[in-house]
């Protein structure tokens, strides 16, 4: 499974992006049988599967989610969406979800990354009503981050926004103080927008976790898996979607999307909706 991808010229030399070592984000698509990934992510992602065989269940239900929220956010209206850690394009990605529903949405992508960099041509072949683009940008730098979008000039701030950080806080230890990350973030938007995100977290099974943290770990990457408490509070101030924060697979469920006849231990991702008053 993965064939190796062949960089597309221009995008960068091997040492940037970083082919003699793992990735999560590479890890990622091989735990959705993508194609994106070396051996070298290979490896540690059968490390991880080891530790926890159902971490491919879990960002199988992320995706689904995803997919989920896309839709149901365009069905309440909200045309603008700002997608914080895309990862590598895996179809349908989100601006295909949410133009299928509102065809003029826009959406905005947002990556440090330069492995998303080479793909991210995948991300902007949205349709002709509607508006897609990439920045680079780091969430560690909110207000950098920010700025860079609103040079994009294709979101409006007087208007809703969605938020999506989805399978990306856990990246973000708490030396980066990511509640206030995500607290920057959400100032600048305007009342109605939403906020969504999903997180992987230890409460179901806290000593496999530790191992998967310790895998990544040992290959470069920092994980920090959240409890319910921990999770809850990237919401303070927000009116949540109902049924609030639940295990992803049990966010408004609907036959065909993700894995099916999974527990919550298997999953292990919380998963939410909020709206900003």
């Amino acid at each position: 499974m993965g064939e190796q991808p062949a960089p597309r010229p221009g995008s960068g030399t091997e040492a940037d992006l970083g082919q003699d070592r793992p990735h999560n984000a590479r890890m990622y698509d091989y735990y959705l049988g993508g194609k994106t990934n070396y051996a070298v992510d290979r490896e540690a992602a059968q490390a991880a599967i080891r530790a926890f065989p159902a971490i491919e269940v879990g960002a199988r239900a992320n995706r689904a989610y995803m997919h989920r929220i896309g839709r149901y956010l365009a069905r309440q209206g909200i045309c603008q969406f700002i997608d914080i850690g895309t990862g590598i394009p895996t179809a349908p990605n989100l601006h295909q979800v949410v133009q299928e529903v509102a065809p003029q949405a826009t959406v905005v992508y947002a990556d440090n990354d330069p492995i998303v960099l080479v793909y991210a041509d995948e991300l902007l072949d949205g349709t002709p009503e509607g508006t897609t683009c990439y920045v680079e940008a780091d969430i560690t730098q909110p207000d950098k981050l920010m700025e860079a979008i609103e040079a994009t000039e294709v979101i409006d701030f007087g208007q809703p926004v969605a938020l999506t950080l989805h399978a990306l806080l856990h990246f973000i230890t708490d030396d980066h103080n990511p509640h206030q990350i995500v607290s920057q973030l959400l100032k600048p938007l305007a009342s109605g927008s939403y906020l969504s995100l999903t997180h992987c977290t230890g409460d179901y099974e806290p000593e496999a976790w530790a191992a998967i943290a310790d895998t990544y770990q040992q290959r470069g990457t920092l994980l920090q898996v959240r409890n319910r408490t921990e999770v809850l509070r990237f919401f303070d101030g927000m009116q949540f979607v109902d049924p609030g924060l639940a295990v992803a697979h049990r966010w408004h469920p609907e036959p065909g999307s993700g894995p099916s006849l999974v527990t919550d231990s298997q999953v292990s991702m919380y998963a939410g909706a909020g709206r900003k008053p």
